[in-house]
């Protein structure tokens, strides 16, 4: 035995670090499949004495020598496989057979090689370090000696066998949540036991429990956080008002969607000769919400407040987001108010930071202003004719505002969104394109204006801050995303693997009603990287601002609330070297946490959108629309219908008339023999084929396609490898066995099979941290 010992370890540890499987070892030591067993136990002792390392896939390699491995965080795919994400640096690819067991969010450790077969980075997780998932909702089967759930997170490719003792009394078909109980390895399924019986899945308030579930997002406010909420008084007395700036005599508004009901800010207006002075008032929610109380745990835990169709998942309880916070009309509220005074350019002469008290005197919303000052309605002008001039001046100084955004080089997106329409029941009744209107633009200008303003105004006192910040795009990314746009007849400079944002924008503009329009903006919006938080200022890439936070917000968003508490400390010139080393240790946390709460709510939000719209859809089965590809993957072609905003997939197994191949880097599907090409913008029609409301999908097929006006060289868009024959083995998950279009695509690749949730101007999410019409938020 210890000989065995003794060249075990010798054989690894010449391997530098690299690892072998069992049945290898037992070849390299000469032995017989008899003596496996004894070799089996021998390296079991030998990693359980921390002298060797035991990876998935029945591997060991020696620990000691054992290189340090990159970590990230595991995103599996449908199909099976997934990808890691890196706190620094590209996404890394992890085929399904290297997956080992792992789920959506644990942390990981990876080794990175380079694929035989296509050269790209590929990796192999080699050891969970942290389980994000404990909980799973999905819909319960049962067989004869277990039950199995089968999870309603499409990520989840293998089932959970739940043992009959641990049914809790759920029935076939039913919803639950399950708790993990063991997690899956290489050969064996997890095992759970049912802990909540949520319902049948047709019925509207599970399905966003389903979503809730999924997501984690918490519901329920602590009991101490509720006690702590209903203890504010409910109306302000004369010692709310020290040390305040009265504002009550200025004409103070709020504007917001029809359905909004926690109005977080309010603006007033007044011109000075030439010059126009703004007043953006943000709720005072720092003054209510102390660090550290039970408020604010539940708050920081949140981390955002979450939106969904006909419901709201509240940050902060009601008797703060919806009560004494609330900036409702006719009635005194605290505030925190950035002055500014600008010029006709745009410029800020000048800026003033102070706690204050307002008086709303009309709550507003973004169609009534537009029907007096774009539409002139002569009803609502007359109803309104003490807030035209003040509304008037508002729109002259966002048009100041947005010139000199535009001037600088920021990048506006105006992509459509849809908008979900509920009826009593909660289901689907309509799906219409959400508005934009001059109030929205409004509005966002001048929240973008304090919001750049506030961070200026502390970055200069030299002080830990919280940044809203936005990454320039990856240099390969935008290298490809130029190929394209040249091929299309425009240019695009990039030096030094940079580009600046107003040479983006000038494209954005250039292309603006022309048919390649929809193309370059799609592709431009996949460059893009995700706005996010940090202690660190790198600037806002999206809005080309050097120095960008959140500040008008903090109803619904805790950064916004952080940044409230430094500015107070710094106005007040009481903030202590203590409170700055306490930012400084805290802040680089809470930017990590609430940057992965904004995604998470992104997610849940999406996820409950496209649940009604495929609700929607299922009376619709048959029906002809006209349509746009609005993505294209190696599995098919992503149409959005021009009619309902829905978008569902053309499977790339139905385009039977050739073998089509996926170029990556054009997002375009081509035909190897006809050099029939497929790609964003075209004009399709389809037919609904189907609803898969398991796998949340829409199925088309394809009736007509109208190729852009503009076409790209097919001699520059497939090279010479794309037009061989196909190779035969293989099929790309999701393809059926015996199609057409077995081939060489490598499944995901990023292939645009989702748009991704970027910073600036993601669609129908605002550019300020407003949220727009109907409740929705913000993301840049």
């Amino acid at each position: 035995m210890a000989s065995f010992d003794e060249n075990i370890l010798q054989l690894l540890r010449q391997r530098d670090g690299k690892a072998l499987p069992l049945r290898d070892i037992v070849a390299r030591l000469g032995c017989d499949r008899s003596e496996q067993r004894i070799i089996k136990e021998t390296l079991e002792r030998l990693v359980a004495a921390g002298q060797l390392r035991r990876w998935p896939g029945n591997r060991y390699g020696a620990g000691k020598e054992q290189r340090e491995l990159p970590k990230g965080l595991l995103f599996p795919h449908p199909e099976g496989y997934g990808f890691v994400r890196f706190a620094e640096g590209e996404d890394v690819f992890i085929p399904a057979r290297y997956m080992a067991g792992g789920m959506p969010g644990d942390q990981v450790e990876v080794e990175v090689s380079s694929s035989p077969r296509t050269g790209r980075r590929e990796g192999r997780v080699v050891r969970i370090i942290e389980r994000a998932v404990t909980r799973v909702v999905g819909r319960i089967e049962l067989g004869r000696k277990a039950g199995r759930l089968v999870p309603d997170d499409q990520r989840l490719t293998r089932d959970i066998i739940i043992p009959i003792a641990g049914l809790g009394g759920a029935i076939e078909g039913q919803v639950v949540v399950v708790e993990l109980t063991a997690y899956p390895d290489d050969r064996n399924p997890a095992l759970g036991k049912v802990v909540e019986i949520l319902g049948w899945p047709d019925d509207p308030e599970v399905e966003q429990r389903i979503i809730i579930e999924k997501y984690g997002l918490p519901v329920q406010f602590t009991e101490r956080c509720l006690v702590e909420a209903r203890r504010i008084p409910l109306a302000l007395t004369e010692q709310d008002f020290a040390g305040r700036e009265d504002l009550r005599q200025l004409t103070v508004v709020t504007i917001d969607g029809e359905t909004a009901k926690d109005f977080d800010d309010a603006v007033a207006v007044r011109r000075e000769g030439e010059l126009i002075r703004l007043w953006v008032s943000i709720a005072d929610v720092a003054h209510y919400v102390r660090p550290g109380s039970s408020i604010d745990q539940d708050a920081y835990l949140r981390g955002t407040s979450v939106y969904f169709p006909g419901r709201c998942l509240p940050m902060l309880p009601e008797e703060l987001s919806n009560g004494i916070c609330s900036l409702n009309p006719a009635v005194d509220r605290l505030t925190m108010t950035a002055e500014m005074l600008f010029d006709r350019n745009g410029g800020m002469i000048e800026s003033r930071y102070y706690p204050s008290v307002i008086r709303s005197v009309a709550r507003l919303t973004y169609t009534l202003v537009r029907q007096i000052v774009v539409d002139q309605d002569l009803e609502q002008r007359t109803t309104h004719a003490a807030l035209i001039g003040d509304l008037e001046k508002m729109a002259e100084l966002a048009g100041w505002l947005t010139a000199k955004r535009q001037r600088r080089g920021s990048i506006d997106f105006d992509l459509p969104e849809a908008e979900i329409l509920l009826n009593l029941q909660g289901e689907t009744a309509a799906i219409v394109r959400s508005e934009r209107n001059l109030a929205h633009r409004l509005i966002e200008e001048f929240m973008l204006a304090a919001n750049e303003a506030v961070a200026d105004f502390v970055t200069a006192k030299n002080l830990p801050f919280l940044y809203r910040i936005h990454e320039p795009p990856s240099p390969e990314k935008l290298l490809a995303f130029q190929q394209v746009v040249q091929l299309l007849g425009h240019s695009l400079t990039i030096l030094d693997e940079r580009v600046l944002p107003a040479d983006l924008q000038q494209l954005v503009a250039a292309v603006a009603g022309r048919p390649e329009e929809r193309l370059v903006n799609e592709m431009l919006l996949r460059c893009m990287k995700q706005a996010k938080y940090s202690e660190t200022n790198v600037g806002h890439f999206g809005l080309a601002s050097a120095c960008y936070t959140h500040f008008t917000s903090p109803i619904r968003r805790y950064p916004d609330l952080v940044v409230h508490r430094i500015l107070k400390g710094v106005i007040s010139g009481k903030l202590t070297v203590a409170d700055t080393e306490r930012w400084t240790a805290s802040l680089p946390q809470t930017a990590e946490h609430t940057s992965r709460r904004e995604r998470l709510a992104m997610e849940a939000e999406r996820e409950i959108v496209q649940l009604k719209k495929l609700q929607f859809m299922q009376e619709k089965v048959g029906e002809e629309f006209d349509g746009v590809i609005s993505s294209v993957s190696a599995y098919g072609l992503y149409v959005e219908l021009s009619d309902f905003f829905v978008e569902g997939l053309v499977h790339i197994s139905t385009l039977t008339d050739d073998i089509y191949q996926f170029i990556e880097e054009h997002y375009a599907l081509v035909g190897n023999r006809s050099q029939h090409v497929f790609r964003i913008g075209d004009q399709v029609q389809v037919r609904v084929a189907g609803v898969n409301m398991n796998r949340r999908q829409l199925d088309f097929s394809l009736l007509d396609h109208q190729p852009l006006a503009v076409t790209l060289p097919i001699r520059h868009l497939v090279r010479e490898e794309y037009l061989r024959e196909p190779v035969r083995g293989k099929r790309p998950p999701g393809l059926r066995a015996g199609s057409a279009n077995k081939g060489q695509s490598r499944p995901g690749e990023r292939g645009g099979a989702k748009k991704p949730a970027v910073g600036p101007g993601t669609k129908g999410k605002g550019r300020s941290g407003k949220k727009s019409g109907g409740g929705k938020r913000p993301r840049r």
